[in-house]
């Protein structure tokens, strides 16, 4: 297990195995400073919210005491004789109305009292007069204005029968204005039916309280919330008051704090904010504290800000350690590397770096400079044999096919004059006499591709005079690479077994085509016959590329690809192919090249 462990790493390079040492080194701080910041901040949003949940209760009981002492005000209000003996049916005189009219302004505006000017609320009372007899009186109610109201059917308010049907049971409503012919001005209100107890003649008017949302805020205000929000709102999330004047408008709670409205208290804890929700399924109210997370962990944050300077301290003084070592070991170290990925074996060695100390890594890299020095002594060496070894070798190889051809040769013009006895032996002399002038070509190894041709022009008539032979030679060369230079006795095989296995039987329907011609830096030449004999050309790649094939098997053709390769290298040679329309055709490579001498 342990050693599955450890492969990984020594896979890694050494800068990699510091970076990972670092990492190692800094880790458990920040792990151990994350989690614990987690932790705190869990805690903490917890017993913060334990602790809004007991406010919230208290504040709703003081909301719903301001609005039970709103209650008390329109019950004495409601009892009180002047508004009692209200009546749009009588027939008293339109000067006892008024004064009846006045009184009951003066009463509504004695109760249209506060503590301060913010939190102030209006008492109104609207009275349905059909017939008119109170038209002296106003009928544009205002919200900050108390007073007495009449209106006819056709001026009634939206919201006085939903109230005449509560049957003197008080409510808070939210208002967008607090009649038709009233200024659009948002308000809350309390609003609870008027009925005559004394003569039982049904509901006297409307008693309406504005400007609740003033009162309300002032209790929401006596919390103090740290840049937290407080709401009291419908069973729909209508604001009916809060600490941010946003009256009437819709406010969103989050999942967990709307599933079913459940009575009480819930409270939900999100990344942002903290959610306090009271709901009251009697009033039809709740009260939301929303409480951002940011302003309860500042003093956390002083902490957390305390450990992050820690943490960095410690990884300043980690990277310092790093950085040393870095300096101390890897600098030496990457040069090092630098030059043995750029160091190529017979390269110039530059002189060996000298660091100032006797440690491992200067031994190292002293060591690995002697040991390219001596690797380029090695490959001098070694290059200097290798030319000798080619040397012997093409000497080898010349004097193997020297023999080889004159051996050939002498024994044709045995054969000529012994059958014959006549001039045309003198002709093959002749021939044979070019054709050793030009194997020798006075000790050069590379000829011109003329003089070669001229070799293997006069082979060709020296094997037509020796058989008979009547096939047809065609020759198609580039006069512009007659100047190139080919190993010589190159194209003399290739154009004899061209014949021996081509058209040797053939008579005059035999042809060998030579033809030579150049492409971009190269050179070919190539030797077509249209030999109707069946070739294994498998068998030839094989003799030609085998390492250690039959020596007496193809010895001609393996001897000119070798010499090819010897003088310009592998990319270039012999290779064979079907010729189209029948027979084969051996391509020869060569390299562009021009004779100096």
């Amino acid at each position: 297990m342990w050693s599955r462990l450890v492969k990984p790493l020594v896979k890694l390079n050494v800068k990699q195995q510091l970076i990972l040492l670092f990492l190692i080194m800094i880790s458990p701080i920040l792990i151990l400073n994350s989690y614990g910041n987690l932790k705190a901040e869990g805690i903490l949003k917890r017993h913060v919210t334990n602790a809004y949940v007991e406010l919230n209760k208290q504040n709703f009981t003081i909301i719903n005491r301001d609005i039970e002492t709103v209650n008390k005000i329109t019950t004495t209000i409601i009892q009180n004789p002047l508004i009692q003996q209200l009546s749009t049916k009588s027939n008293e005189i339109v000067m006892d109305s008024f004064k009846r009219y006045e009184a009951i302004e003066k009463l509504l505006l004695s109760y249209s009292q506060g503590t301060g000017k913010d939190d102030v609320v209006y008492y109104s009372l609207y009275v349905y007069d059909p017939e008119d007899k109170y038209f002296f009186a106003p009928n544009f109610p205002q919200v900050k204005k108390a007073g007495v109201y009449f209106f006819s059917k056709e001026e009634e308010p939206s919201w006085f029968q939903s109230a005449v049907q509560q049957k003197g049971r008080g409510y808070l409503q939210f208002m967008d204005r607090l009649s038709a012919q009233a200024e659009n001005n948002k308000t809350l209100t309390y609003v609870r039916a008027v009925n005559n107890i004394y003569r039982g003649e049904g509901t006297i008017g409307v008693l309406v309280v504005t400007k609740m949302e003033s009162k309300i805020s002032e209790s929401l205000k006596s919390i103090s919330l740290p840049d937290g929000e407080i709401y009291l709102t419908d069973m729909n999330n209508l604001v009916l008051a809060s600490t941010i004047n946003n009256l009437g408008d819709h406010i969103e709670l989050p999942e967990g704090a709307e599933e079913g409205d459940p009575e009480g208290i819930v409270d939900v804890i999100t990344n942002d904010f903290i959610y306090v929700v009271n709901n009251n399924h009697a009033l039809g109210q709740k009260l939301v504290y929303k409480v951002p997370v940011k302003a309860l962990l500042q003093q956390q944050n002083e902490m957390k800000r305390v450990i992050q300077y820690i943490t960095i301290a410690y990884a300043v003084f980690g990277l310092i350690i790093i950085t040393y070592f870095w300096r101390s070991l890897m600098t030496p170290l990457q040069k090092l590397a630098f030059f043995v990925r750029k160091y190529e074996p017979g390269n110039r060695v530059p002189e060996t770096p000298r660091w100032g100390s006797n440690d491992e890594v200067s031994v190292l890299i002293t060591s690995t400079y002697d040991m390219a020095r001596r690797l380029n002594g090695l490959i001098t060496y070694k290059y200097k044999m290798e030319l000798k070894q080619k040397e012997s070798q093409l000497q080898l190889l010349y004097q193997q096919i020297n023999p080889h051809l004159l051996y050939n040769t002498l024994e044709s013009i045995y054969w000529k004059i012994s059958l014959e006895g006549n001039a045309e032996s003198a002709e093959m002399v002749k021939q044979l006499s070019k054709l050793m002038k030009i194997s020798l070509s006075r000790g050069r190894e590379l000829i011109t591709l003329e003089e070669e041709l001229e070799h293997a022009s006069a082979y060709i008539k020296l094997q037509q005079h020796r058989y008979d032979y009547v096939f047809r030679v065609e020759m198609n060369i580039d006069p512009d690479i007659k100047s190139n230079l080919i190993p010589k006795i190159t194209l003399q095989p290739l154009i004899e077994n061209a014949i021996i296995h081509g058209v040797k039987n053939m008579g005059e329907d035999g042809e060998i085509i030579i033809t030579a011609w150049m492409e971009e830096d190269y050179i070919l030449i190539s030797i077509e016959d249209n030999g109707y004999k069946e070739v294994d050309f498998e068998a030839i790649m094989w003799i030609l590329d085998e390492e250690n094939p039959n020596p007496t098997s193809g010895y001609g053709i393996r001897n000119v690809n070798q010499r090819i390769h010897l003088h310009f290298g592998p990319e270039y040679g012999i290779s064979y192919a079907a010729r189209a329309g029948g027979g084969t055709q051996v391509v020869v490579k060569l390299p562009k090249s021009e004779n100096h001498e």
